[in-house]
């Protein structure tokens, strides 16, 4: 081959003929106009754009050409151009191009066959090997091309979910390229014979995110006969989880599930102004009232509202702080760990200096991120909080068993002791299950470390999981939603949600049968008790912080009332009216523990005619609004008993009742009351 192309480049070249050049063009245009007229003629209608650029190509080439004489005097630019002008031609409209039907291939006509002979005696040896070596370089650069498309068993990264234009629909670009790819006809298929397009396989629909959230299911508190039974007995709460969680779901435009909403910590969401104690020595005052029924003039409300006696900041105790941060992969979302780190870093700047901060994170196996380490240090626990990242599973029983080990090392005799649980409640990793949280939980309340928690996030949120580790740990549940409501809960209300004034504090109310047929206890489900639980000191119950306040709503008949539901039984033994107690309507009693004592005390309030009002419009501001919150609660759960009671209403009994509101949050209520009106039709 090499003596072959040698000799060659020996033989003589004849000198170029202008006439052979001009009859030369003149053929191979005209053959390439009547191939691409023929070829146009056969398209599917809307599909034959190229061969139209195409064709307009070479005639604006042919005019330019002829006239030309500068471009054109040798036959030697001649040759060279036109082959590889033509290469390129069909490589982009030919068989094989993208958005081109092919169909059977018909014969070369004459005058095609003509140029291609002028063409092959004209060309050279040295034109051959340029136009060879240009036809090379073309084939390298459509194979890499093509190496780089994805292939059917290559992995397609799809679009994140925030780039898709309609939720719901999943663009499952692996499957439907690899089926494209897999097709006979298609242009990149193994065992293509013809380029024939054929549609993509239709868009998969995207199966809905799991939704994991876990929440207790409880139903309202049944009406209860007096005679029957008498007695209501119940545990203080003052967590507010449930009206962050209803607040997210209206401003998704949603309805909230009926099962997260819990009306007791709706209604002791707001902050009151009850009266409270006048010393440390009362560690909580009661405030007793009775008034008509907004949804129903045939019953009457018995409103209780308790607030704790409030800590003065200088005289507060040193407080131990270990917070434990969930940092598993599932709070990579900018409302968890983000929200998490912004939330702590305010509760940090409102610590005093002498106060102690640990830091304990889990994620796969838990790790202590900052020793017991002093409030003063802001800059070394503003360090190690900024320095977290979301990654891994989630060993959140480890993490536990861990923050009590830095909670007893740096303990505080007579201070608070108090493990911050954060998380979206994705505790999925790990030895122990509910039941055994709970009893690690009890028992190492009974050591003076407590345990308060704070949700965040949503999708596999275990609310139920919250709610009874906060309750069995002498702490609240709070869930952060928003920057403000970590403001609110960490900043505004730390006292309360630190700082206990009481423990085990317990409710029982006892009505009078001779002035109260019936009665109905508005929220306090999961915080029911038996009736021997009151007077016993070994059963839990909740807390009170400092100027916390806890509010309790019954809905009672009276004797007498159309409303009454029962009859009387026509062979039990009715009940006489005491006569000493004729003017009483109920008798409500409290518990409570001092912080560190095991023995309870005990308060008794007769509610008498003095505590009815004449009417709801003479009842305190607070007082109004409360109601009207648990009347919104009742209704998000869909309470019988106010069915009839629209959102309206709510709304106008809330907003007359508005009051003093500096931070918004009756106003923000207001909107939420609109919005779920909106949605619940």
């Amino acid at each position: 081959m090499e003596d072959r192309l040698k000799s060659l480049g020996k033989v003589d070249i004849p000198a170029p003929s202008s006439q052979a050049r001009d009859a030369a063009l003149s053929a191979a245009l005209t053959a390439f106009d009547q191939a691409a007229d023929e070829k146009i003629s056969i398209q599917t209608q809307g599909s034959g754009m190229g061969e139209r650029l195409k064709s307009s190509a070479n005639r604006n080439w042919r005019n330019f050409m002829t006239r030309n004489r500068l471009a054109t005097s040798t036959a030697l630019a001649t040759v060279l151009i036109l082959p590889l002008a033509g290469y390129l031609t069909w490589t982009v409209t030919g068989p094989g191009a993208p958005g081109v039907i092919v169909s059977e291939r018909k014969e070369q006509p004459k005058a095609a066959d003509t140029a291609k002979k002028l063409e092959q005696q004209s060309l050279t040896h040295e034109g051959k090997l340029k136009q060879d070596k240009a036809e090379a370089e073309l084939r390298s650069e459509e194979q890499t091309e093509i190496a780089q498309l994805p292939q059917a068993d290559a992995p397609v990264e799809a679009a994140p979910p925030a780039q898709l234009p309609l939720r719901g629909l999943n663009l499952n670009l692996k499957d439907s390229r690899a089926r494209s790819l897999a097709q006979p006809g298609s242009q990149y298929g193994a065992a293509s014979q013809q380029p024939v397009m054929r549609p993509l396989p239709p868009v998969d629909l995207v199966e809905p995110v799991e939704d994991r959230d876990r929440v207790q299911q409880v139903s309202d508190n049944p009406l209860k006969i007096v005679k029957e039974e008498p007695v209501s007995t119940f545990s203080a709460d003052v967590d507010t989880a449930s009206y962050s969680l209803v607040r997210r779901a209206l401003n998704e435009g949603r309805l909230p599930d009926p099962e997260t909403v819990r009306v007791e910590e709706l209604v002791n969401y707001f902050p009151y102004d009850w009266q409270g104690p006048d010393s440390a020595a009362t560690p909580f005052k009661a405030n007793v009232s009775v008034m008509p029924t907004p949804w129903n003039r045939d019953t009457q409300i018995l409103h209780i509202a308790v607030k704790g006696f409030d800590i003065k900041a200088a005289e507060r105790p040193q407080a131990n702080l270990v917070f434990l941060l969930d940092v598993s992969g599932s709070m990579n979302a900018p409302d968890k760990l983000p929200l998490l780190k912004s939330a702590f870093r305010l509760l940090i700047d409102k610590l005093q200096p002498e106060d102690t901060v640990s830091i304990v994170t889990y994620a796969g196996n838990a790790g202590t991120v900052l020793e017991p380490t002093k409030a003063s240090d802001k800059a070394r626990i503003m360090a190690a909080m900024d320095a977290l990242e979301p990654g891994g599973s989630t060993a959140g029983a480890q993490g536990i068993e861990e923050a009590y080990r830095l909670a007893e090392k740096a303990f505080v005799k007579g201070g608070v002791n108090r493990v911050m649980l954060a998380t979206d409640g994705d505790f999925n990793v790990g030895a122990m299950d509910d039941a055994s949280l709970k009893r690690l939980i009890e028992k190492k309340r009974e050591s003076g470390v407590f345990l308060s928690v704070f949700g965040f996030g949503q999708g596999n949120y275990n609310d139920q999981l919250m709610q009874v580790l906060a309750q069995n740990g002498n702490g609240v549940a709070a869930y952060i939603d928003t920057l403000a409501e970590a403001e609110k809960t960490l900043v505004q209300e730390a006292g309360s949600s630190l700082f206990p004034i009481a423990s085990d504090v317990k409710f029982q109310i006892e009505f009078n049968p001779a002035r109260v047929a019936e009665y109905r206890q508005i929220g306090f489900e999961t915080r029911a008790l038996k009736r021997e639980d009151f007077n016993n000191d070994k059963v839990d119950a909740g807390d009170i912080g400092s100027g916390h306040t806890v509010t309790a709503i019954y809905e009672i008949v009276p004797v007498g009332s159309p409303a009454v539901s029962v009859s009387d039984l026509r062979y039990g033994e009715k009940a006489g009216e005491p006569v000493s107690a004729s003017n009483e309507i109920a008798f409500v009693k409290m518990r409570a523990k001092r912080p560190g004592e095991a023995k309870s005390e005990l308060t008794e309030i007769a509610v008498t005619d003095a505590n009815v009002l004449p009417s709801l419009d003479s009842a305190p501001d607070d007082v109004r609004f409360s109601v009207a919150v648990a009347a919104f609660g009742q209704k998000l759960r869909h309470t019988a008993a106010v069915s009839d009671y629209s959102y309206d209403a709510i709304g106008d009994l809330a907003a007359g009742a508005r009051g003093d509101d500096p931070f918004g949050y009756r106003a923000e209520f207001l909107k939420l009351v609109r919005l779920a009106g909106a949605l619940d039709r």
